[in-house]
């Protein structure tokens, strides 16, 4: 209880305690039973506090030591010690001291010495307590600039209003049908008294039925008794005074209590509000990096397929995860970030610590498992490009092979038999000489076809390195050509060596046969490369590769007249040979002894290549060349409308920077221009959308470049996600100034003060104040933190309050929440602690039972569940530590 000391108060104790002395020199024998019992009552409800009562008011306070303790417990202070001994001079020396004290607190004792209360005089005695009681029970009691008797008179007025049959005006007969006592508690506890059902001609009844309650329910004691207050024409003054007063100070700590519950159960609801803040932003911080987890080693994964259908459905599926999968994605991580912007601002409003996200969920984290997961994406992106190019070039060779191979192995079909057999045994000279140029022609042919071999061998060699997933078969095959080959050259180099041992005998040699065959053999080889060259396959990207395929074949084509001269030539030396034959009347043996090349073998292999595979060529170039075409003007569609994109984002994120600097208006206004500008922007998704179908035009054309513009996909997508995700930013930061303003009662000019002076020393419109800056900035608004010792150490402060995180660098948000903090109250630790303390009684701990009576059963759950246990000197079993617990809640120390 509070002992301010109040001057007018104090005199008007002494006038009304001087008067009622006298008073009680004559006192009524009723009266005093009253004060008896009701001074014993009420200095026992303080006593038990300490462990203890009394009995008889006279004889207990006799040796001074229950009065100096009562005066002890009432007071909240310490008195000096008491004397111990029995004598008559220790307990004068007590009494004395507890009537030093009461004197102390400006009351003046007339006629009250230390002799009459050890002496045991009652009416003293009973004259101290009242002096006491005025003191400490009813001196402090105010309502509307009335204090002691009259603002307890006026209370109990206002209070009993509006009850029936209820008309207080005074202490004695104005309580005793008691009615007035029922009234009192059933207007602040209506649940404990049922007034309907009181009687007034049943006062008994009435007083018995207050008493019990006030006893049972608001730890009144018992004072007076129904029967004497009811027998007595004129009740105790003092008596009912004193027993109202309990009620007073009953139903006033009941307010005090709500009040402190209130404030209790504010603090708590932000709490808890801001712990299911940071309990969402930790689940969904979880699952995007779990996504992103389970992601990358998927964009990692390299294992190549063996054919392009496979390889094509990876490339499909990834432009699914792109569609579909990746951009709830870069809403969620955007989410996230707001949500976290918006927690932290909620926190500083409220005077709490910033929150620290558990590790590994920092938003730095979350930015940089995000820049991963781009780069492996762009990176498997490029390896399937590639891998698609490398399955391309594979087949192209792959078929190159099998037809190189195929003719290869037609030509040395039946080769072996031929170098094997014994003819020139049993031939004649003219015959061996024949076979002996016929070999020479071969050995032409052979070396003719040693380039194709080294092709081939070179083509596999290639796919190897490759990694051609049909290797095997590949390598099996080259290596019986190889094998045949070698094969083939040994047979050769035997066959000449038997046919040049039997040369000296064979001089007859029919030299037309011999220069047929020596020039068919070429001009039928070149054929052969023509007709391989017009069936090969070819592989272009661009309409110059297709050209320069065109300008080749048409100089081929310019070739052929010369070439069928050449054929004419070699067909007129057959010709000849007939001739001869026909004027001589020779009888020619068969074909041709040197070559296997006939005329007829000629012709239709020219034919086959000026009717047939020229014409094919022609076509097969020409489609090529509408093919390109097709590309170059999907090329050019793509490269029209990424030119006009690109700087459109680049253009839309100058002017959110400028519109975050520049804005004017109110907050409302800028938030309402700033969503307008954000729908704009979202209003222009169509265009990305059809620059995302163009470039999927591109990838399924297997266009792998661009000349015509700069941009790529992947740095449009990029710029269109930072758009957004800026545009929501610049939102964000509104509402959360928006947020600021509301809570600590900014206006709008302040605000607008604030940006006008945070934009002057914005010297390069970054939209933060770097140290220097801020500095400049604080000075001007007189802040001392001039280049010495002193204001060095507290610009430092101001810096950890404005940039926790060492950034050098202060947004508006944390200099607004700076500036608003330094100019508007919210709630402390030290105002919990004293809330805490109204409820607990004026305890240093608090029970559980006492938080379940006083808070909502949500929040005293909260509050049982999170107090550490008290262990302080006058502990008891269930004590909660709510100190600890107030502190914590505001960051200054750990439960």
């Amino acid at each position: 209880m509070g002992l301010e000391h109040h001057e007018a108060g104090g005199q008007q104790i002494y006038m009304e305690q001087e008067n009622d002395w006298d008073r009680d020199l004559l006192l009524d024998p009723a009266w005093e039973k009253q004060q008896r019992k009701t001074f014993t009552a009420w200095c026992n409800s303080h006593l038990r506090k300490a462990g203890t009562q009394i009995e008889n008011i006279e004889e207990d306070f006799r040796d001074g030591l229950k009065l100096m303790l009562l005066l002890e417990v009432i007071s909240g202070e310490r008195l000096p010690k008491p004397e111990r001994g029995k004598m008559r001079v220790h307990k004068i020396n007590n009494v004395n001291k507890a009537l030093d004290f009461i004197a102390s607190k400006g009351v003046k004792l007339v006629s009250i010495g230390a002799e009459e209360i050890v002496d045991g005089n009652a009416k003293m005695t009973l004259g101290m307590i009242w002096t006491i009681i005025l003191r400490f029970a009813i001196q402090d009691i105010s309502v509307e600039e009335t204090s002691a008797k009259e603002g307890l008179l006026l209370w109990c007025q206002r209070k009993t209003a509006p009850y029936k049959n209820v008309n207080v005006q005074n202490f004695h007969i104005s309580w005793k049908d008691g009615l007035a006592f029922n009234a009192l508690i059933h207007r602040h506890r209506p649940e404990l008294i049922d007034y309907d059902k009181l009687r007034k001609d049943d006062p008994v009844t009435n007083l018995n039925n207050a008493f019990e309650v006030a006893e049972r329910y608001l730890d009144i004691p018992k004072m007076l008794d129904a029967e004497d207050i009811v027998n007595t024409a004129r009740p105790d003054e003092k008596a009912i005074m004193t027993y109202v007063s309990s009620f007073y100070h009953a139903f006033s700590g009941a307010q005090k209590a709500e009040t402190a519950a209130n404030r209790i159960c504010k603090v708590l609801a932000v709490n808890q509000e801001n712990e299911h803040l940071m309990e969402d932003y930790e689940k969904l911080a979880s699952d995007l990096l779990e996504w992103i987890r389970r992601t990358i080693p998927w964009l990692e994964n390299r294992a190549p397929e063996k054919t392009m259908t496979e390889m094509q459905q990876k490339l499909e599926d990834f432009r699914d995860y792109r569609r579909v999968h990746k951009p709830p994605k870069v809403q969620e991580k955007c989410q996230l970030e707001i949500n976290f912007n918006t927690l932290q601002t909620k926190l500083r409003l409220s005077n709490r610590p910033a929150f620290m996200p558990s590790e590994g969920r920092m938003v730095s984290d979350i930015n940089g498992a995000w820049h991963k997961l781009e780069g492996a994406e762009k990176g498997y992106e490029e390896w399937l490009l590639n891998e698609i190019r490398r399955l391309e070039r594979l087949d192209h060779l792959a078929e190159k092979f099998r037809q190189k191979a195929a003719i290869h192995e037609s030509w040395t079909d039946g080769k072996e038999a031929m170098l094997t057999q014994k003819d020139y045994e049993t031939a004649t000279l003219s015959e061996i000489k024949a076979l002996l140029k016929k070999h020479e022609a071969f050995e032409s042919d052979l070396a003719a076809h040693q380039d194709r071999v080294e092709q081939i061998a070179a083509i596999a060699q290639e796919l190897n390195e490759l990694d051609y997933y049909d290797s095997p078969s590949v390598n099996a095959r080259c290596q019986k050509i190889c094998e045949q080959w070698d094969a083939l050259g040994s047979l050769t180099q035997s066959r000449r060596e038997s046919l040049e041992r039997t040369e000296k005998q064979l001089e007859s040699i029919d030299e037309l046969y011999l220069e047929y065959a020596k020039r068919a053999a070429p001009f039928n080889n070149w054929m052969e490369g023509a007709m391989e060259d017009l069936q090969d396959m070819f592989i272009v990207h661009n309409i110059e590769e297709i050209q320069g395929l065109i300008t080749a074949h048409d100089q081929f084509k310019s070739t052929l007249p010369e070439a069928n001269k050449e054929r004419e030539s070699i067909q007129a030396i057959q010709a000849e040979v007939h001739k001869i034959a026909q004027y001589n009347g020779i009888k020619l043996a068969g074909n041709n002894p040197y070559t296997t090349i006939t005329p007829q073998s000629i012709d239709k292999k020219w034919e086959k290549v000026r009717s047939q595979l020229v014409p094919q060529r022609d076509q097969a170039l020409q489609e090529e060349l509408a093919r390109q075409q097709s590309n170059d003007h999907l090329r050019r569609q793509f490269a029209n409308q990424a030119n006009m994109i690109g700087p459109w984002i680049q253009n839309k994120m100058e002017e959110i920077g400028r519109i975050s600097i520049e804005m004017n208006g109110t907050l409302e206004d800028q938030l309402t221009h700033l969503r307008q500008y954000e729908q704009s922007i979202i209003e222009y998704k169509p265009n990305i959308d059809q620059l995302e179908g163009d470039h999927q035009l591109i990838q399924e054309a297997l266009i792998f470049d661009n000349k015509y513009t700069a941009y790529t996909m992947e740095h449009l997508r990029v710029g269109w996600e930072q758009l957004l995700t800026t545009i929501a930013r610049t939102i964000n930061e509104i509402e959360n100034q928006i947020l600021t303003r509301d809570a600590k009662g900014i206006s709008q000019e302040q605000l607008h003060e604030y940006r006008t002076s945070f934009n002057h020393f914005d010297k390069d419109h970054s939209g933060v104040l770097h140290a220097e800056e801020f500095k400049a900035c604080l000075i001007s608004l007189g802040y001392d933190v001039e280049n010495n010792k002193q204001g060095d150490a507290e610009f430092a402060r101001i810096m950890g309050i404005v940039d926790p995180n060492n950034s050098g660098a202060v947004t508006f948000q944390a200099f607004i929440d700076f500036m608003s903090r330094e100019t508007t109250d919210t709630d402390t630790a030290d105002q919990v602690i004293a809330s805490f303390k109204i409820l607990a009684g004026d305890k240093n701990y608090i029970t559980a039972e006492e938080l379940r009576r006083e808070l909502p059963p949500d929040q005293a759950e909260y509050c049982i569940a999170r107090m550490a246990p008290y262990t302080g000197p006058d502990a008891v079993p269930g004590a909660l530590d709510y100190m600890s617990f107030s502190t914590a809640l505001y960051g200054e120390s750990d439960l």
